[in-house]
């Protein structure tokens, strides 16, 4: 068995790794069809695709978790075959998931351990979790609760993992996803250094200009099989964006596309010292001030879990509010039914969209009459008439470009970017004063992202006041016309999106203030 010390001593000229022809096939789809992917020793290797086009399968298999129905496998020159997740990490193959496999009540040096044989030592492990972390620059408290963490540190601590087993190729799955700007920038010094200690980096991101920023080299997929690899050096986000969906891309707003005119004297939502609680009774919201005006874009920009659900949730009318006031159109609004806010003009597209934005047993054309079926033309008093369920479906599938066999498919087997469609489509075609979009294009590829760009734009053409809750800065500063940062339930600053400063966002989404005058 190669293992993770022959990995380390072997000759830097031949791969780490590298997969020839790998093929996974599933019932009625190949994942993976002919792939070759290789990874050089001490290189930042970037994975990119669209969804479905098979980085996650092909993780998986050079992770163990699946087997391969065609292809080899090599590692550091020598075949082999990776039978289980364990046998992977035994070679020297760690992987550091999106969503965090910790465990909360844990400590540090706890998790970092855990699986390890043998009587847990508790002050050696703390000795060790703390010498790594200095040697990598990957500094956190080995005594901390994981739920005591930042973000940003429970991910150095899933590193951390990997690197006391050794692990000398490491794969990052959309590592930046819940991190400020400044907690990205430091995570790709510290894959930099990895790399200049011969390690190998594996990078899965759909981020162009992260991928551009911390890579040497990057392998494009598309529909199941490599369509390119390229140097970062020789090439350009637009150049990779071309590659993986076959065409050009726009990125922003600014490409050729028309902005809203705003109409700044018709304010249609306002917030007033909103106030409410997460699921667990702790205050969320305390006391946010907000103002859209009809065709405007406000991006509310913060790291995940500083009130953005519970935000759209309140103004929207699914949860309950403890203080404050929430207007429409000039009219007030008492929060207490969703129903209210819908006949009110307000359209919401949460961010669990399969499961608290649609229902996924049902098919296409009934989630697209969940929000109207009462209503004519759909129902003719206490009847839904079926024909016209289906005709709303067809032209909006049509409108909408939703990729499907029919209205009648269960929305649970689209993917992530048709879900997305179908939900968007019913809440546009409700022609809404307000749409309250809660990280409408999480999880999704570059060509669905500019889709949904783009209908967020259309709605705001429309005059459309539109409530834009992101995570991403990119996106904020892509569409919005003002940049609001949420911090600990408050709104800490709002800024005009032609004036919008990376760096005094992204210190305010992480708690700090601008070092000159505050936004």
């Amino acid at each position: 068995m190669t293992t993770s010390l022959d990995m380390a001593t072997a000759d830097a000229t031949v791969p780490a790794v590298a997969m020839s022809g790998i093929t996974k096939r599933f019932p009625g789809v190949i994942a993976n069809h002919d792939v070759d992917f290789e990874v050089a020793v001490g290189e930042v290797h970037a994975l990119l695709g669209e969804n479905g086009a098979g980085k996650s399968t092909l993780s998986n298999v050079l992770t163990g978790l699946y087997h391969p129905d065609g292809g080899e496998i090599r590692l550091a020159g020598e075949v082999v075959r990776i039978g289980s997740p364990r046998e992977a990490l035994a070679r020297g193959i760690g992987m550091v998931h999106q969503h965090f496999r910790l465990v909360p009540t844990f400590t540090v040096a706890e998790n970092v351990m855990l699986g390890h044989t043998g009587r847990f030592n508790r002050r050696a492990a703390e000795d060790r979790v703390a010498e790594i972390g200095e040697e990598h620059g990957l500094p956190v408290d080995p005594s901390a609760k994981i739920w005591q963490l930042s973000v940003g540190q429970q991910q150095r601590v899933e590193i951390l993992k990997a690197l006391e087993r050794d692990a000398r190729v490491l794969i990052l799955d959309e590592p930046t996803a819940v991190l400020t700007p400044q907690e990205a920038e430091a995570l790709f010094v510290t894959l930099r250094r990895m790399a200049a200690g011969g390690r190998s980096v594996i990078f899965i991101s759909h981020k162009l200009d992260e991928v551009m920023a911390v890579s040497d080299r990057v392998t494009v997929l598309r529909d199941g099989t490599d369509v390119g690899v390229v140097e970062v050096a020789t090439t350009s986000a637009r150049d990779l964006a071309r590659l993986m969906v076959g065409r050009d891309v726009v990125f922003n707003a600014d490409d050729g596309q028309e902005r809203a005119s705003v109409d700044a004297d018709r304010i249609v939502l306002r917030v007033r010292d909103l106030c409410a609680a997460d699921n667990r009774g702790r205050p969320a919201l305390n006391g946010v001030d907000l103002d859209l005006a009809a065709g405007e874009i406000v991006a509310v920009v913060g790291v995940s879990g500083n009130g953005q659900r519970e935000l759209a949730e309140a103004i929207c009318g699914t949860r309950r509010r403890t203080g404050g006031t929430v207007e429409v159109d000039g009219q007030p609004t008492s929060g207490r039914d969703p129903r209210e806010m819908i006949a009110k003009g307000v359209s919401h597209v949460p961010e669990d969209r399969l499961h608290t934005g649609l229902s996924p047993s049902a098919s296409i054309e009934e989630n697209l009459v969940l929000k109207s079926y009462r209503r004519p033309p759909i129902s003719a008093g206490p009847f839904v008439r079926r024909r016209a369920v289906r005709r709303n479906a067809e032209t909006l599938i049509e409108r909408f470009g939703v990729k499907t066999t029919g209205p009648t498919v269960s929305t649970r087997l689209l993917s992530g970017g048709n879900v997305q469609k179908v939900l968007l489509a019913r809440e546009f075609s409700a022609a809404p004063k307000v749409l309250v979009a809660a990280s409408p294009t999480r999880g999704l590829d570059v060509g669905a992202i500019e889709t949904v760009r783009g209908l967020l734009l259309d709605a705001s053409r429309s005059g459309t006041a539109v409530l834009l809750i992101t995570e991403e800065l990119d996106e904020a500063l892509a569409l919005a016309d003002r940049v609001a940062v949420i911090y600990e339930g408050r709104i800490v600053g709002v800024v005009d999106r032609a004036s919008a400063d990376l760096t005094e966002i992204g210190l305010l989404m992480g708690g700090g203030r601008p070092p000159a005058e505050e936004l």
